[in-house]
């Protein structure tokens, strides 16, 4: 038997977004040579949100890319199941650009340093900083957010789900525990 717990709810994602918003003008002082690039899936929707707080609170229009990561994975080669590519677009130089990388739950790290390899691919960033909704701990490689909507303590026999209402039709975030 499972018990389910939500720890976000709408209001809370949005405040969340909003406030990292405000955390990313203020570190970067303004949004001159900054980019923002979504890992898919829920990073590309929480991307898309940040895009336009951003943009809304700038008064200027901010370049935004979406990234897979599938092919950058550590775990390729040992898994037997046939991977599922996704879309990346990136339409823009990343020659020193601030990159604002998004994802939805950082927990062991491995797939924020698949999406540092891809973006190597693509150019030489000035800097790349990382914002995440959800930041669940149990690092297995050196890698922290810079900018994070909810610190969520974790089991590794819990699971963190991430609802989007582009996907999902609702948003929350869910911690699922095994009883």
């Amino acid at each position: 038997m499972n018990a389910k717990k939500v720890v976000m709810d709408a209001d809370g994602i949005d405040r969340s977004l909003t406030r990292i918003a405000y955390e990313i003008l203020e570190k970067n002082r303004g949004v001159e040579d900054m980019v923002l690039v979504g890992i898919q899936t829920g990073g590309v929707f929480l991307a898309e949100r940040l895009k336009k707080k951003i943009s809304r609170i700038e008064g200027m229009d901010i370049p935004m890319g979406v990234l897979d990561i599938t092919l950058y994975r550590d775990d390729l080669r040992t898994s037997n199941k046939k991977p599922r590519l996704g879309k990346t677009d990136i339409p823009f130089s990343l020659d020193n650009k601030k990159v604002m990388l998004i994802d939805d739950v950082l927990f062991t790290g491995r797939t924020i340093r698949a999406a540092m390899d891809a973006l190597i691919d693509f150019g030489r960033p000035k800097l790349i900083q990382l914002a995440v909704l959800i930041d669940r701990g149990h690092r297995e490689l050196p890698i922290r957010a810079d900018f994070v909507g909810k610190n969520l303590p974790s089991s590794l026999w819990e699971a963190v789900t991430v609802s989007l209402k582009e996907k999902s039709g609702r948003d929350e975030v869910i911690i699922e525990e095994s009883t």
